[in-house]
């Protein structure tokens, strides 16, 4: 229709005859306003939708005109049969609110217009789709009019109307028997009574053959029950109840109907749920859920009756009692629910999983009883595959969950943990699982799988924050994981409740490994957990602690030294030594010491040294003597750390008396902590590192960052145990070395063929041979007079035997001692690579306390000293080795650089007294950026030299530059920059790299300062401008392009400029440019792709000149334009030509059009080939036909050589060409050349003989 009205207006304003209409009075105005309405009432866009409905009754409203109601009126009315859906509910949703609105429109009226005007009986058969929906829309808008149940007589109809339509189930799908029930819903019980019971008859009557027609009935049973009583529905059905065994069938049959229905839609049918409804209302649940749900749809294979029987178990749940949840969470409804979700692991599949976890989720939101919570959490956990519950032991429906519930619910789990049933858990195997399995199911396995998954629901319920708990749960379960991980019960005793439970089934040595495992887990995280509960001190964000103020993790040592001492009742798995316990209770006496010192004055730093020695302590259970060196290694860190401090001090000048901040010296113990290749270790120290970092001084950074600094030596770089360590290993294989060299001395008379053997591979081992090893075998050879008699020529008969095995001797010492050389080279070249590795590795953990200060210190302003040792890391990284380790470690340094600091969310905001500092690294960073020579380390220092002009400037609005635009006054603010000497450094660098052949700079770069500082992009403009033409190579001229174009797009620039600026800098450019275009010749590609910007920037420039009418001259470009196309080289396709007549289509000047040209140049050029190939066609006489001992004939007919034309011998011609190749080829195989040469050779069929020799 808008293509026809267009159509027909474009012909109107064509059309010469018609007289010029004025519209002095507005009337056509509003007319095209009044119908504009109607147009975006029907556009795709629901905004649009609604605000046209909206504006359409708000002008009827105050115009009071009834011809334009009238009109409004059969326009929506002839609107509802629209071939689009957004157009007819469009339609729907006006003339329903016309219908509200304006009372005065009778409902009787508009429902026979809408009759007429989509009459299903006298509609054409292509249109019964829309008349169709015409006709349901039509009713809906009745029916959303709030005006239908006024008038009974109407409703009728319109149910009528809907009955139908119901036959039009291929359009319509439910939708008719669904606007009934909204009808229906609606409805007073006199007006049902009276009214609509005796319409709905036939519909009530079969309501068992559909789901719409059921859920009619449902809905009706469940608005009146008065009218609708046990006698009214024995007429209706046969049965005074709906769920009763004699329908079950057919109810069965009708909820099949319904789930396939929705398959697509994923959603629980309307009409199963209120037959749900109904089984309670008529006290037949049970029945219901036997008969229709588990022997009726679950019979089907797995799908859509399945996943409805899921859905309404889900449904179901807030509307059950006790007994019936207990009946439903143990059927088999819930069997099948765990073999989907076993099967549905695999990849492409249906998962249910999150659906059913939203059903249980709004139950335990919505539930207020505990009993009910604690019997829904209990039903899941206890369906088990094999003893292990399908459900995730993460699950996160146990948020909503009361806190009387939970804590029944763990009590039940530590009972379960001891004496597990599984005889009580509803437990199933899948298919394979039976297949598979040749015996019974392992019972300690399933016990063994049941007790894993109880520590780990434990744990989550522990460690998750957003479970509400009470302290007293959180440290019973971290007791109960922590004494079966590392202790067994001896005798019970009231002391220590985790002793009064028996373990039925003993746990077994795998089991313990997990508990242990998951016990850490716990206890990372209590130590970043915050107080439970309502905090009296809501300011405080101590992590770790309890609402008293004392260690979560304190506690559990506590409890600990508690069992170590309860001997003739527990025993721990994990027996210590004597020196071991002795450590223990070190620990304890250290910790002691220091809450008494936390109790005089509080301080982070006795909750950092607690924190230290807890964590080491408690790991003695797992690993008692790497513990207990730990735990040594603390205190002697400790003692050096305090000595280094103290010297540092007195060299500093400063009294011996004053001691080192306690900060410092943690750092120190966690770098020599560190240092040692341990998984714990490195755990403990991240623990405690990110206690610390807000305490962190500038000295204790300068300690972190020392390590990281590639110009130092390895044994300046902290690893103190380490080093140790392999001084004591060396120094231990030299004293097994020297007892071996006296064994092989004692015995070398007696294995001389194998010292030869060896002294061979050592000496090829070797690269090449020692001249001191040379001249000792000289002297050697001489002191026995052997060399001179070889030198002689004399045998070797003339040394007795004495002196041979003297000499022997002499040469097997003098070889062994060689060997263990050449040995401990490679030794120590070995512990040199160790050393590396360790090192390396060292300094990778380093980097994880780098990261973790920047994410928890961002906005410190010790960050600003960290910019440079991290590019000093990355630059040096970049020119080292390419080992796997290395990578890895320059990748790591690079992304913390990059994406912790650079893109940081916070950064330093407090630089009072620094601007100086600040600014001559600045400059330190862009002349170092100048000087590289790889562009990708140039980039990292550019970046920084950004981030530093970003903490000068500061913060200069609190509104986001993308959401509000900013004004010119904040765009000039550059806070504590000063922008004068910066301009100045960035100009410089922009010149060289200009300028500079092989500048390490690229364009990305000024385009990125130019976008984030616009003032400095309007001092650096003009540079850029002057670069178009000045640049050293055309690269460099068309990165200043590329360059000027963004520097013009950006909108703050525009608003830091006035018109004059900018009119006098387009004029700048345009000269430029023109400059740059004179005499240019598109010689190679360089050259290609710097006019293709320069052309770009071109575009812009015109389109920005013509589009604002600025006042620039563009004459002197459009010349030099023009004049590059002078010998019409750029009408080819490509992105140069393409580009360039786009700018010149701003002139007004249009690519000409060469189609018949290139045609025309084709056909001769085929002619000419078609002469040539003519010329060279003709074939020498033995080639002819004729002359052939057996000449083949076309098609069994005679062709004589005389009626061979010239076309065809260009044609055998061009097939010779093409098997020349193939020719070639035979020719060496014997004597087939010589044959093909005496025989005339036919190319369009070979004769027999040829075939067979082919064959």
């Amino acid at each position: 229709m808008l293509s026809v009205m267009q159509k027909n207006m474009g012909e109107t304003e064509d059309s010469a005859v018609r007289p010029k209409v004025t519209d002095a009075k507005g009337i056509l105005k509003q007319n095209r306003q009044f119908l504009d309405y109607f147009w975006d009432i029907a556009k795709p866009e629901r905004e649009i939708r609604l605000k046209a409905i909206e504006d359409l009754i708000e002008h009827l409203k105050q115009s009071e005109k009834p011809d334009e109601l009238k009109y409004s009126l059969k326009r929506l009315v002839d609107g509802l049969s629209h071939t689009r859906d957004d157009a007819r509910s469009g339609y729907s949703v006006a003339l329903a609110q016309l219908l509200s609105v304006f009372e005065e429109i009778s409902l009787k009226s508009t429902l026979d217009s809408v009759k007429e005007k989509h009459n299903l009986q006298t509609v054409k058969k292509k249109l019964v789709r829309n008349a169709a929906f015409g006709n349901f829309f039509g009713v809906l808008a009745l029916s959303q009019s709030t005006r239908l149940h006024k008038e009974p007589q109407v409703m009728l109809e319109c149910v009528r109307l809907l009955q139908r339509l119901s036959q039009y189930r291929e359009h319509l799908r439910d939708l008719p028997r669904k606007t009934m029930v909204d009808i229906l819903s609606e409805t007073s019980k006199e007006v049902f009574e009276e009214v609509l019971l005796s319409a709905l008859q036939s519909d009530l009557t079969s309501a068992l053959n559909t789901p719409e027609q059921l859920e009619l009935l449902l809905v009706a049973l469940q608005k009146f029950p008065s009218v609708l009583k046990p006698k009214k529905l024995k007429k209706l059905l046969g049965t005074t109840a709906v769920i009763t065994k004699e329908n079950m069938p057919k109810l069965v049959e009708v909820l099949k109907t319904a789930a396939r229905s929705v398959k697509k839609e994923n959603i629980l049918p309307p009409v199963a749920f209120d037959l749900l409804q109904a089984s309670l209302r008529e006290n037949n649940f049970e029945m219901f859920w036997n008969e229709a749900i588990i022997k009726g749809m679950l019979s089907e294979t797995p799908g859509p009756t399945h996943y409805l029987s899921f859905r309404l178990l889900g449904a179901s749940l807030p509307l059950l009692s006790v007994a019936q949840l207990e009946f439903v969470l143990s059927a088999d409804v819930m069997t099948h629910y765990g073999q989907h979700m076993l099967s549905a692991q695999l990849a492409d599949r249906f998962k249910f999983a999150p659906e059913m976890e939203k059903y249980v989720s709004e139950f335990m939101q919505g539930c207020a009883d505990a009993d009910k919570q604690l019997t829904v959490a209990l039903g899941f956990t206890q369906l088990t595959n094999q003893g292990y519950p399908v459900i995730p032991s993460c699950w996160k429906d146990l948020e909503h969950m009361d806190l009387g519930a939970l804590q029944k619910y763990v009590e039940w789990l530590m009972e379960a943990f001891c004496k597990p049933q599984l005889e009580k858990c509803l437990d199933f195997s899948t298919r394979r699982q039976k297949g598979n399995q040749e015996t019974e199911v392992d019972t300690d396995g399933c016990v063994a799988r049941f007790r894993k998954w109880i520590i780990l629901r434990l744990m989550f319920i522990g460690e998750n924050h957003q479970i509400k708990k009470r302290e007293d749960l959180v440290m019973k379960m971290a007791r109960f994981i922590f004494f079966h991980a590392f202790f067994d019960v001896k005798k019970p005793t009231p002391e220590i409740p985790e002793t009064t439970q028996a373990l039925s089934v003993p746990i077994d040595q795998q089991t313990r490994a997990s508990i242990s495992s998951a016990f850490y887990g716990l206890l990372q995280g209590l130590n970043t957990m915050a107080v439970l509960g309502d905090s009296a001190e809501p300011e405080r964000r101590t992590l770790g602690v309890k609402a008293d103020g004392s260690m979560w993790i304190y506690c559990v040592v506590q409890y600990a030294t508690m069992l170590l001492e309860q001997s003739k009742h527990v025993q721990s798995i994990q027996t210590f030594s004597p020196e071991q316990r002795q450590g223990w209770d070190s620990m304890l006496g250290s910790v002691e010491a220091l809450r008494k010192k936390a109790k005089k004055s509080s301080s982070p730093e006795h909750s950092a040294f607690q924190h230290l020695f807890l964590l080491v302590g408690i790991q003695m259970f797992k690993a008692p003597e790497e513990s207990l060196e730990l735990l040594n290694d603390l205190r002697t860190c400790m003692e050096k750390a305090q000595a280094k401090k103290t010297k540092k001090k007195k060299a500093n000048g400063k009294s011996s008396e004053e001691e080192p901040l306690w900060v410092e010296v943690v750092v120190e113990i966690l770098l020599s902590l560190l240092s040692q290749p341990s998984r714990l270790t490195r755990g403990v120290c991240k623990a405690v590192f990110g206690r610390i970092c807000p305490h962190l001084t500038q000295e204790a950074l300068r300690s972190i960052l020392s390590v990281l600094d590639p110009n130092k030596d390895e044994d300046e770089s902290g690893v103190m145990v380490t080093d140790e360590k392999e001084k004591k290993k060396k120094h231990k294989a030299e004293e097994d070395e020297d007892d071996a060299e006296d064994e092989e001395g004692s015995d070398s008379s007696s294995s001389s063929d194998d010292d030869d053997d060896d002294e061979d591979e050592a000496m090829e081992e070797g690269e090449e041979v020692d001249q001191n090893f040379r001249l000792d075998l000289m002297k050697v050879l001489q002191g026995q007079n052997a060399l001179a008699t070889e030198e002689d020529g004399s045998d070797e008969e003339e040394l007795d035997d004495a002196a041979m095995m003297k000499l022997d001797g002499s040469l097997s010492a003098l070889f062994l001692e060689q060997k263990k050389k050449i040995q401990a080279k490679k030794d120590e070249k070995d512990r040199l690579r160790k050393e590396k590795v360790l090192v390396r590795d060292f300094k990778i953990k380093v980097l994880d306390m780098v990261e973790m200060f920047l994410s928890k210190q961002g906005s410190s302003a010790l960050v600003l000293g960290m910019v440079e040792p991290l590019l000093s890391v990355i630059e040096n990284g970049m020119s080292s080795e390419t080992s796997q380790q290395e990578q890895d470690f320059l990748r790591k340094a690079a992304d913390i650089f990059r994406n912790r600091l650079c893109r940081g969310k916070y950064y330093c905001r407090d630089i009072e007294g620094r601007e100086a500092e600040l600014h001559d690294m600045l400059e330190r960073l862009i002349g170092r950026a100048q000087k590289l020579t790889d562009s990708s380390v140039s980039l990292y220092y550019f970046s920084a030299a950004l981030y530093v002009l970003k903490v000068l400037r500061g913060v200069v609005s609190e509104q986001d530059s993308a959401n509000a635009p900013s004004t010119a006054s904040e765009l000039r603010l550059m806070g504590k920059v000063d922008v004068e000497r910066v301009t100045t450094c960035f100009r410089n660098a922009l010149t060289s790299f200009m300028t500079k052949r092989k500048s390490p700079l690229t364009g990305a770069m000024f385009i990125d300062l130019f976008n984030r500082f616009p003032v400095l992009c309007v001092n650096l403009l003009d540079t850029a401008v002057e670069n178009i033409t000045a640049g050293v190579r055309e690269h460099q001229q068309g990165q200043a392009c590329v360059v000027v174009l963004r520097a013009l797009q950006t909108k703050d620039v525009k608003n830091l400029m006035s018109d004059a600026q900018r009119t006098e800098l387009h004029q700048k450019v345009v000269d430029q440019l023109a400059k740059s275009f004179e005499d240019v010749q598109c010689k190679n590609k360089m050259v290609r792709e710097k006019i293709v910007k320069a052309l770009e920037l071109c575009q812009h420039l015109v389109r920005i000149v013509h589009g604002q009418k600025m006042q620039v001259n563009l004459e002197l470009l459009q010349k030099v334009l023009k004049s590059m196309n002078s010998e019409e080289s750029l009408q080819r396709p490509g992105q140069l030509e393409d580009t360039y007549w786009s700018v010149m289509k701003l002139f007004g000047v249009l690519k000409p059009k060469m189609e018949k040209v290139k045609k025309v140049v084709e056909a001769e050029q085929t002619e000419e080939t078609t002469k040539k190939k003519k010329k060279k066609g003709f074939l020498p006489e033995t080639k002819k036909r004729k002359n052939r001992k057996k000449p083949t004939v076309l098609e069994g007919k005679e062709t004589p050589a005389s009626t061979e034309t010239a076309g065809g011998a260009s044609g055998e011609e061009g097939k010779k060409k093409k098997n020349k190749k193939k020719n070639k080829k035979r020719k060496p195989q014997g004597g087939e050349g010589e044959q093909t040469q005496n025989q005339p050779a036919t190319k369009k069929a070979k004769t027999p003989q040829q075939q067979q020799k082919k064959k």
